[in-house]
């Protein structure tokens, strides 16, 4: 596995994504801020998609080949 695969740098994005839409629906809970906790919770589905789009092991499976020997 190479350590510089885009996919891990799509992955790592992601969860940054999740970080700051938790911290923004937190923050809007607790003061009471509609339109910040709603954004929030948007960023914190979209974080979710994207790790888990990005970390998708079926996705990355090439077609298998069937040894043909016998």
């Amino acid at each position: 596995m190479r350590l510089n695969e885009p996919r891990m740098v799509v992955a790592a994005i992601g969860v940054f994504i999740w970080l700051a839409g938790l911290y923004f629906t937190i923050h809007g809970l607790l003061y009471d801020l509609k339109l910040e906790f709603r954004y929030g919770m948007w960023a914190l589905g979209i974080g979710i998609l994207i790790f888990v789009v990005a970390l998708n092991p079926l996705a990355q499976r090439g077609p298998r080949k069937r040894d043909k020997s016998s």
